[in-house]
C-alpha cells in the first residue's frame, strides 16, 4: 500500500520566510502492525515463537549445533518474504480479476565472497495471463511490505523496556 500524499492547501503561495518553531521537531509517530516474542529456555537452539495467536519454532541444524526440529531462523525469513509475496500478489489479481490460479516463490539465501549474502527470487505465475498482467504482478512482487523491509534494510531499534517479572529486556 502507498501513502496517500496529502492535496497541498489552496490559497497563496507559502511565504518565503521560515515559520516561527515551537521547539524541537517531534519524530514521526509509528504504529505497530505485527509483534511477535520469540523465547528460548533450554541449552539447545530451539526457540518457541508467537506471532498474535499463532504459535511457531526455529532451531539450527544438527551441523550447527542444533537439533534441526523446526525450519531455522533464516528459512523463517525466507518463509516470510515468500508468502508475503505469494499472498499480495493473489490479493491484487483478485481485485483486477484477473485468471491468476497458483502464485509459487522459490527462495535461496546465498552466501557469497567476503561474507556477502544474497536472496534470490523466482516466480512462477500460474493461469491465463497476459504479457502485461505478468508483468505487472512481478513488478508488485518489488514492493510487497515485507521486501521492502529486507531490501531497504529495515533499523532494527530497542523497544521500551516493560517492567514486568524482574525480567532484563535488551
Amino acid at each position: 500500500m502507498r501513502p496517500v500524499q496529502p492535496a497541498r492547501p489552496s490559497g497563496p503561495a507559502p511565504s518565503a520566510e521560515p515559520a516561527p518553531s515551537a521547539g524541537p521537531a517531534e519524530p514521526a509517530e509509528f504504529v505497530r502492525s505485527a509483534a511477535a516474542v520469540a523465547t528460548s529456555t533450554g541449552d539447545d537452539y530451539r526457540v518457541d515463537i508467537r506471532s498474535g495467536r499463532h504459535r511457531l519454532s526455529a532451531d539450527e541444524p544438527e551441523s550447527a549445533g542444533g537439533a534441526d526440529t523446526a525450519t531455522t531462523p533464516v528459512g523463517l525469513l525466507l518463509s516470510a518474504l515468500g508468502s508475503c509475496t505469494a499472498i499480495t500478489l493473489r490479493m491484487y489479481a483478485q481485485r483486477k480479476q484477473w485468471p491468476l490460479t497458483t502464485v509459487r516463490v522459490h527462495l535461496g539465501y546465498e552466501k557469497g565472497p567476503e561474507k556477502a549474502v544474497r536472496i534470490t527470487r523466482r516466480i512462477d505465475l500460474i493461469g491465463d495471463l497476459d504479457e502485461a498482467q505478468r508483468a505487472r504482478l512481478l513488478d508488485i512482487a518489488d514492493r510487497t511490505p515485507v521486501t521492502r523491509a529486507v531490501s531497504a534494510g529495515t533499523p532494527i531499534v530497542p523497544a521500551a523496556p516493560r517492567a514486568a517479572n524482574g525480567a532484563h529486556h535488551a
